[in-house]
Formats: structure tokens, sequence, C-alpha cells
């Protein structure tokens, strides 16, 4: 630089600080007259608002610019044209070293932080192609994190959903009584290979491994554990940490739902399969005893209740969609559930009572038939089941039971006639009405509810009120020595019963029929004499097949078959018969014959018993050759006991009396599996609680239950844990690589603007205020390229998630970018960029002034 630009720099350096005093020593040494007077000129603009001291050997300049002027000579004064006179000393302040420190901190200058961005905003616009370039780079790896983190949190989002609608299917589910299916499973699966006791076997041999024996054994042994639930739900109830893990808690009581309908015949039936059923089994010649082993189909459900008093929870909501009415608000209103199609199966139609029993019959009797079926039922109006009015009737156990003269209770429910009678009387009962219809959700993974009715906790509550409030209950209640149905005594807890052979049995029965009146021995006659003995019926089956060629009997036992088992062909009773042995075979024969003699005998005498005498019936007993056997089967039948058969529970069940405070089955509902886990850790403490306290602690008090989900799905949650770890690890990459090229980017910067750091510095900033500038820079930069990254990339989770969609066809996969991470990723992309550019900006700011300049 020329003389008279280094001058104009050393001025502009004085005037960054803003003093309040110029002091200038030879400003136009070394200068033509020219350029003298110009930096005279700029002294003089400078002095209208701030004093200007100038030291100089040249009179002419000192005249015409100055307003005083001291002349000085060998360090005297020697003239001053404007003197000062002083007419006070003024005092002199000593100050403390802090007052000091203070002061000498406020004088010292430095550039403010807004200052430095405001310098940073400025030098960036001038280059905006350049920047956006440069946040743009910078925003690449904002973009693979943010991308990430969408994706992440988005199938994190689904597998909590997923979670959610599993852990509401299969709950942790303790019964008051149950079997240990654990157990049985365990024995089901065998002795695994090597783990047998027998390991030094012959390596030439090969032994048996019994698994039948072991999973036949381990049905027959499986153990039934009870649960003293009541216990358990004072501890639930009372303990903070099972609200914490758990989402909701479910009570059931086993209370019979006795729920009735009309048909379309106008007949009354009960609103449940059993009865549906038990006509299918019997048409099918199968026993009802198998039906009794299949449980009862629980067409009927109750919705889990929400929090604070809600009577349906916020998870029946998402699972389950209205498609006409509403969700029940009372006791009284039920939902029917149908299937993603609108479709109700046959069975349930006919517990609405839209399809009678007969015509579910005849199209099972066609299909067994191999005739071709057409089904011309439905479809039905939404608005013809949606209603104000009543469509069932809720009948309480208790109800059922009508006082008798003697002082006994009649079951009237087990008569047609009772029951209508029952389901008429307005007094009686619980009308229900359906208030809508819903299906699953399409968004719903799996749904909770198995039935296709639902009633609400409500109605629960309501029904276990009214019962415990009947009569016949608070009767029973008051006396626990007498059973208020039969009106006999409960068995003594010493009582023995008699063992009694068939000669007494028989003797005490024709006691017992003695001691009748005439009008109830005829009854009892009329019974005992429609049954042949066992002496006529063997007798004539040995007529019978001494009078048949093999050929007729082989050709009657095939009839009998078939007629038992219409479901079968004659073909396949022929290879039946076949396949039977000797032994088998006659036994076969026996009860085949002996049924036909005993019915041919009932019906023969049906038609002369009822024109009999007493006497006559009296005679036609004695002489018909009953066996004491024979006698002992009557005996049961018609010989009162001295004692109820049924015990002070039984009979308070039998009348549906449950408090609210002894439930049959405790759901536990979470919404993760670690939290289920949990529950499960409590659940044991509690266990190891009771052992500890009591060492003979009562075995119903230990809580046991079958933990489905740990059974079916033991290893989701090493899934889950390693699929976020895979994504940790992505986003851990992603933030490196964006460092470091933040970093180099930032350094190139640094490096291209050397000469400006230079400029600053000349004029009077410090190395902070260098990189106090650069530093506001890289802040600016790392916000847009923040901004930058966030706002790509939710332009970009549109397409991905169409990709999803199409490949998956999971609405519920969809790749979401949290609020709160888009932020967190804007801060660390500014801090990211504010710590790659400290070190370049510091070694920038050490630079000499005289050496940055001259850089290019």
């Amino acid at each position: 630089m020329s003389g008279g630009q280094m001058q104009r720099v050393a001025i502009a350096r004085a005037l960054v600080n803003d003093p309040e005093i110029l002091l200038a020593d030879e400003p136009t040494g070394a200068l033509d007259s020219e350029t003298s007077v110009q930096i005279m000129d700029i002294l003089k603009e400078i002095a209208r608002d701030r004093l200007v001291i100038m030291v100089t050997h040249n009179p002419e300049l000192a005249e015409t610019y100055s307003t005083r002027i001291i002349r000085l000579l060998d360090g005297k004064v020697i003239s001053d044209s404007a003197p000062y006179e002083e007419e006070t000393q003024p005092e002199v302040v000593v100050l403390s070293k802090k007052e000091k420190k203070a002061r000498k901190k406020k004088d010292k200058t430095s550039m403010s932080f807004v200052t430095a961005l405001s310098l940073s905003i400025n030098n960036l616009l001038t280059k905006k192609t350049r920047t956006l370039l440069t946040s743009f780079a910078g925003s690449i790896g904002i973009i693979g994190i943010a991308l990430i983190l969408s994706v992440s949190t988005g199938v994190q989002n689904y597998i909590d959903f997923v979670q959610r609608d599993t852990l509401a299917s299969y709950p942790i589910t303790i019964e008051g009584e149950s079997l240990n299916f654990a157990e049985m499973m365990m024995g089901f699966m065998g002795t695994p290979s090597g783990s047998g006791e027998n390991k030094n076997n012959d390596e030439d041999k090969i032994y048996i491994n019994s698994v039948l024996y072991d999973m036949v054994n381990s049905f027959n042994n499986a153990q039934t554990s009870k649960n003293n639930l009541k216990a358990f739900r004072d501890h639930i109830l009372n303990s903070e940490d099972f609200e914490k893990y758990s989402s909701l808690i479910q009570f059931k009581y086993d209370y019979p739902m006795n729920i009735y309908t009309t048909n379309s015949d106008g007949d009354v039936v009960k609103s449940d399969a059993m009865d549906l059923m038990e006509g299918l089994f019997q048409s099918a010649g199968m026993s009802t005893s198998y039906m009794s082993q299949m449980g009862g189909m629980d067409l009927w459900e109750e919705l889990l209740a929400g929090d604070d008093g809600e009577l349906i929870s916020d998870v029946v909501k998402e699972q389950y969609e209205l498609i006409d009415g509403n969700w029940p608000t009372s006791y009284d209103e039920v939902v029917i559930i149908v299937n993603e199609n609108n479709e109700l199966s046959d069975i349930v139609l006919y517990t609405l009572g839209l399809i009678t029993k007969e015509e579910i019959l005849e199209i099972y009797s066609a299909m067994s038939n191999s005739q071709e079926v057409t089904v011309e039922y439905g479809p039905w109006n939404i608005s013809d089941l949606v209603s104000d009015e009543a469509f069932f009737k809720l009948i309480l156990s208790s109800e059922y039971f009508e006082k008798q003269p003697d002082g006994s209770y009649s079951d009237l429910s087990k008569t047609d006639a009772g029951l209508t009678i029952l389901y008429n009387d307005p007094k009686i009962g619980i009308p229900l009405k359906i208030s809508g219809i819903v299906k699953p959700s399409e968004e719903a993974n799996s749904t909770m509810m198995s039935g296709s009715l639902a009633y609400t906790s409500a109605l629960t509550q309501k029904v276990l009120e009214l019962t415990a409030e009947s009569d016949i209950i608070e009767l029973q209640l008051k006396d626990k020595l007498t059973d208020i149905i039969s009106g006999l005594p409960f068995k003594p807890a010493n009582h023995v019963d008699e063992n009694l052979s068939a000669e007494q049995k028989a003797d005490k029965l024709i006691e017992y029929i003695d001691s009748l009146s005439d009008a109830e021995k005829i009854n009892v006659y009329k019974t005992i004499l429609l049954t042949p003995s066992s002496a006529y019926v063997e007798g004539s089956v040995q007529k019978m097949l001494a009078m048949m060629s093999p050929e007729m009997l082989n050709e009657t036992m095939l009839n009998a078959i078939l007629q038992q088992y219409p479901t079968i062909t004659k073909e396949q009773a022929g290879q039946y018969l076949a396949s039977l042995d000797d032994e088998r075979r006659a036994q076969l024969v026996n009860a085949i014959f002996a049924a036909m003699v005993t019915d041919g005998y009932k019906k023969q005498t049906e038609a002369t018993i009822g024109s009999m005498t007493l006497e006559q019936m009296i005679e036609k007993f004695n002489t018909s050759g009953y066996s004491d056997k024979d006698l002992e089967v009557f005996y049961d039948e018609f010989v009162p006991s001295d004692f109820s058969e049924s015990n002070y529970d039984d009979v308070l069940k039998t009348l549906g009396y449950v408090t609210l405070d002894d439930p049959s089955r405790i759901s536990i509902y979470c919404d993760t599996f670690e939290d289920k886990d949990k529950i499960s850790e409590l659940i044991t403490q509690y266990n190891n609680m009771l052992k500890t306290d009591n060492d003979t602690a009562n075995d119903e008090d230990v809580i046991e239950y079958t933990d489905y989900i740990a059974l079916l799905m033991s290893s989701i949650t090493t899934i889950i844990n390693a699929i976020s770890y895979v994504l940790i690890a992505f986003v851990a990459i992603s933030l490196v690589v964006s460092s470091i090229m933040i970093g180099i980017i930032t350094y190139i910067s640094v490096l291209e603007r050397t000469k400006e750091i230079g400029v600053l510095r000349s004029i009077g900033a410090s190395k902070k205020d260098v990189s106090r500038v650069f530093n506001a820079e890289t802040l600016i930069v790392g916000f847009t390229a923040g901004a930058m990254g966030i706002i790509i990339t939710l332009l970009l989770t549109i397409p991905i998630n169409a990709i999803l969609l199409a490949l998956t066809e999971i609405t519920n996969l969809k790749a979401t970018l949290p609020y709160e991470g888009a932020i967190i990723l804007v801060i660390i992309s500014m801090v990211l960029t504010l710590i790659a550019g400290l070190i370049p900006s510091r070694l920038a700011a050490k630079k000499d002034p005289v050496v940055a300049l001259r850089s290019e």
C-alpha cells in the first residue's frame, strides 16, 4: 500500500473502537502536499464529534486546521494559543483493585455476538449460491439421519401398535381353576435327543424313546391348579406397581349370562349355541357327553372397560369400528360384532333368532346326505337389529326357581312352558337392546374379542347386584344347613354314605313304594313296568339270534349302524363290521338286539298298562321276574335321599350368587413386552412373599398361570431389540460421516477467507472477534443445513410411504419424523458445524494480519 493508504487504514483501525480522543503522530510525514491535505481533511471531519490531537512539524498545517496550538521545545511548553485555566483542583479518586479491574474490563473493546452475526449474515448474503450449496452439502448427512430416524420411528410405531394389539388379544390371564398347559406342552414335545436318562446305550442297538407314553401320561397327570383370586385381587388393587406396568386390568366372574330371544316362529330360544349344537350332535348320532366336554361356545363376551369409569376401552375402539348405531352407554345395551365382510355365522344368526334350529338341522342333514344345499336366508337390514326396543332378555339364575307348596323350589326353565312364562313376565329379567354393530378395523392386526355379541361390565355389575338382592339368595345365605332348592339338609361334615348292596337297595325300594299313596304308586309302577327285566331281555335276544342266518344278522347290524350314524355310507359301515373281532362283534350284536327288545317291550306294554288297576300292576310287577340288579336302578331313580346331593357352595352357584371381590378370572393387559415381563416378575414376587411369610401357605394362595405369549412369542423381544440396534448403528455412522464432511467444507471456507480475516484484524478486531465472526457464520450455515435437511426429508417421506404401502400393504407402517427429532437434528447440525469450524477459525485467527492481507 502507499503511504496515504496506510495512513487511512491506521485512522480506520483507531475509529473501529469508537474513541473519544484520536492521537495522530505526524499524520502527514513522508507525504506529498496533496496527500497531506487529504489526510488533514479527514482529521478535520473526525474532529467534529471527538477530540483530535495531532503532532506535526509543519506550522502551516497547524495554523490552517487547528483550533488550539501548543508549541513544545526540548520538552517544555513554549506557548499555548488557548490555555486551560483550572479554578478548582479536582478531587483525586482512589479506586480499589476490583473497581480498577471492572473499569479496565469496561474500557476494553470487543465485538458483540450480534455484530458478529450481522457481519456473517451480510457476508453470506453476498455469496448466496455458495452458501446454499454449502448448506445443501451439510444437509446431506442430516437428510440421511432424518430419513433413518423417520423409518425407524415408523417401524417402532408399527411394532408398538402390533405389540399393543397382540398383548390386547393375549393378556396375562389367571384363572380361578385351570390346567397347567405348560407342563402338558412339555410332555407333548417328548424327550429331546440326547437328553434321556440312558446315556450309555449301546451304539449297535435301537432303544425306545417313549414319546407317546410321555404325551398320554402328561395329559392324564395334568394337574388342575386353583388360585385364590380373591386375595390376589386385593393385592392388585393395593399395589401401585401393577397399575404402573399394566394398561388395564379386567375382572371376570363365573356367572352364567342367561340371555333369551324369540325366533321367527315366536319360540323362546336361549341365545347361545349349546341347544343348537346338541341337536347337531344328536342328528349325527354322537354322544351329548362329548359335546359337554367341548365346553360352552362363548358367543357372548364382556367388553373391556376403560379407565376412569369408561364403559368401553380405547383399545376396543381402536380395534373395532362402528358401522351403525353407537357404542353402549348403559348396562342394558349390547353390540353385535360382524366380520370384515359384514357377515355373521349361522350359529350367531340362530342365537339372534333370525334362523330356527330346524332350518339349520335341515341344511346339515342335506349336507350329510351329499345333497345340494341352497341357502336362501338373508341378508338382513341393520335397522331391523339396531333399535331402541328390547331385542333380548336376560333372566337371572335366581329367577328360574318358583316356590312349591312343600317349601322346595322348582326350575321353570327346564320346560318350554315355564321358559315362556319367565320370558313374558315383565317383572322378571333385564331387557337388552342392540345399540350398535361393529366390525374389525382395517388397521387392526389382531382383535381381542372372540365372541359375536358383547355387553359391558356395567351389565355384569347390575346382574350381580340384583342377584344378591333376590329373596331366594337371602334365604340361602341365612340358612347354611339346608338346601333351599330341594328342602333337604346338607350332608354333615362327618357323614359317610351307606354302601348298600343290590339286595338292600331292592328291599328299600319296596319299602318306599309301600309308603306312597295309591296315585303315587301307580306312577312308580308305570315307569318300572315299561322296562323289561334283564332275564326277559337276555332270553328274547337268544331267541332272535337263533332264528337269524349270518346274512340276516349282518344286514341287521348294518341297518342299526346306519340308523345310529346317518352321516356314514353303507360301504363304510360294512368296512367297520369287517374290522371287528369275534368278541367285539358279539358285544355289538347283543347291544343292538337288546335295544330292539327293550324298545318293542315298551311299545307293547304302553298299550295295556294304561287300563290296569293298581292291583294288576302289583301282580304284573311280582311276576315279571325283576332281579335285585334290575331294581337297583329304580332305587337310585325313585328313593329320595336323606340329604341334599349338593353342598352349600353348589347351591349358591346354581342360584348365580357371585360377589365382586371374588372373580373367576383376572386378565392383565400391557402395552409392551417389557411391561408384561414386569407384571410376571410382580406375580413371582407375590408368590415368594407368601412362601416367605408362611412356610405352610395354602397352595391356592400361590398364583399359577400359563403365559401364552411367552410360549408362542418368546423371541419377539430379542428381534425387536436387534432391529433397534441396527437402526442406531446406521444413525451413528451417518453422524460421523456428516461431521467429517461439514468439518472439511468449513475448513475450506475459512482458508478462502484468510484475506478477509486479515482485514478484520487490521481494523482492530481481536482474535476472539475473528473467531466469533466465524462461529456465528458456521451456526447460520448449520441452521440452514438442518432446516434444508428436515424439509427435504419431509418431502422424501411422501414417496417412501407410498413405496412401503405398495410393498407391504400395511397401512400402519409409515415413515414419520417426530417433531422433537426434527428440532434435535437442527440443533445437532448447528453444534456440528460449530465444532467443525472451531479449529479452522482458531487457526485463521492466529494468522499474522500482514501475512493474511498478502494472501491470495
